[in-house]
């Protein structure tokens, strides 16, 4: 006979997202069952986020080393140790796993089955040898990596974020297919680190970004020695190990790239197989399971969160998430997602990040003439300029009344600027509130006070103000 537990909430899914709920739920003593199949953490742990961002750090540091000169330091020879780079990763995992581990969990008195789970009927989930009867269930089996249909790929060896990690040696040149957010950044990281790097993109690189602000990191990554084809597909892959052969078509035609190692990243796929979600009536789409505002399913038991409810694919996002769902499981709270104030970074160098709006959605949204752009280059920056980091701005999107909607950031340091300006759009703030903060000298985030004061530059040019202050000045 099945073991049989009825808790108040099971959770299917140990990644950001089914692990913030869980914590919280044993916190407030809500009996609840964990499901995980795979690695406690999910792939933001131990293929994502993590690991490329220790990756990047790498990378970062052979940089600057290479690039010392420019102060006046003398670094004869720059020597990257591929294997060492490996194990740094890997150890920077192991620091963190344990936040995420079986054992903490447990201790938090958390129930954790680890097997997969799915649903057998709309009220039941069936783990191993373990039937679960919750009152709610909450799906956070977050997603995976896309493989496209090309011809031949099933044929060669590549790579994918889940197993280009586990490399301890460099590749002597790695094509990589896709433009977007991961691609770039794992081509940038590995370029540093001495690999030759091609990327191939079948529309345009960073598409999600303004396509001036991206053509700012395109330009740092092409003057690094990487090549960026756009508006290229991929027709055919053939080869072996170390000797591969990509076929690709432009608007020029037809050529062939050689390359020792491909990476594949081509966007993420929700994890949805095995769920057993028509048993549960639980409707999903190409983009994911189909959630409302309140992450419900169609199914009023069930919760979706994170990739999986295909919405944007961020572990902040996972998080975010967890804390509605909380609220509403718990509290009987109404609480649901607005995406107008949820904020993305690229980890390149530059970093690129934007929050709320875009231009075009705010000139939609609030008319056209009731829209300011303001613009703060970080050449005008002084902490810029003194580590000599002087490519990109900041760009905030200003609606009625001054109100802060949007807002882009491209440039150093992007992803930490991006944190005020994600408080901004979600508080409400306005262009005065901005201006009228006192930011510490020298800093980078300084570049946000003087976007925000530009809005004011028309009033110095007003006739009726320039009179106002003669007037004033009259009275001494």
């Amino acid at each position: 006979m099945p073991r049989v537990l009825t808790p108040d909430i099971c959770v299917i899914g140990a990644g950001s997202g089914g692990l913030s709920v869980a914590a919280a739920a044993a916190a407030f003593g809500v009996e609840v069952v964990l499901v995980e199949k795979g690695r406690m953490g999910g792939d933001c742990l131990n293929y994502g986020c993590v690991p490329s961002k220790a990756l990047i750090a790498a990378g970062k540091a052979a940089h600057t080393a290479g690039h010392a000169t420019t102060f006046g330091v003398s670094v004869p020879r720059v020597d990257v140790d591929f294997q060492t780079v490996h194990d740094h990763v890997h150890s920077v995992i192991a620091a963190i796993a344990p936040h995420d581990s079986v054992e903490r969990f447990e201790g938090l008195g958390v129930t954790v089955i680890q097997d997969a789970g799915r649903f057998t009927d709309p009220d039941t989930v069936v783990a191993g040898d373990t039937e679960i009867r919750a009152r709610r269930f909450v799906v956070a089996t977050g997603s995976s990596p896309a493989v496209p249909p090309i011809p031949g790929l099933d044929a060669v060896p590549y790579f994918t974020n889940e197993t280009i990690f586990e490399r301890t040696t460099c590749p002597e040149h790695l094509v990589v297919v896709g433009g977007g957010p991961i691609g770039l950044e794992l081509a940038q990281a590995h370029r540093r680190l001495g690999a030759k790097v091609t990327v191939i993109e079948a529309l345009r690189a960073l598409a999600k970004e303004p396509e001036d602000l991206a053509a700012i990191v395109l330009e740092r990554l092409r003057g690094e020695g990487i090549e960026i084809l756009q508006e290229t597909k991929v027709t055919g892959v053939s080869g072996t190990a170390g000797a591969l052969c990509v076929t690709v078509e432009d608007a020029a035609g037809t050529r062939e790239i050689a390359g020792s190692d491909l990476l594949v990243a081509a966007g993420r796929t929700p994890n949805l197989d095995g769920l057993g979600l028509e048993a549960a009536g639980i409707r999903v789409t190409r983009a994911g399971i189909k959630v409302g505002a309140d992450l419900r399913t169609s199914n009023r038991r069930v919760y979706a969160i994170g990739d999986v409810a295909g919405g944007l694919q961020f572990t902040h996002v996972a998080g975010y998430h967890a804390g509605i769902v909380i609220r509403a499981l718990l509290f009987r709270l109404p609480a649901k997602e607005d995406r107008a104030i949820l904020p993305w970074v690229t980890f390149t160098d530059p970093e690129i990040g934007h929050v709320g709006l875009t231009e075009a959605q705010a000139r939609t949204r609030f008319g056209k003439h009731h829209v300011k752009v303001l613009e703060a280059p970080f050449s005008g920056n002084d902490r810029a300029q003194a580590e000599r980091r002087t490519a990109g701005l900041v760009r905030l999107v200003v609606a009625k009344r001054g109100r802060i909607v949007g807002a882009d950031v491209v440039g150093p340091s992007a992803g930490e600027i991006v944190n005020l300006l994600s408080l901004a759009v979600s508080r409400k703030l306005t262009a005065r509130d901005l201006a009228g903060f006192v930011s510490p000298y020298p800093s980078l985030s300084e570049a946000v006070r003087r976007a925000a004061i530009s809005y004011y530059a028309d009033g110095a040019k007003n006739p009726w103000v320039r009179r106002l202050v003669r007037l004033l000045a009259r009275f001494g």
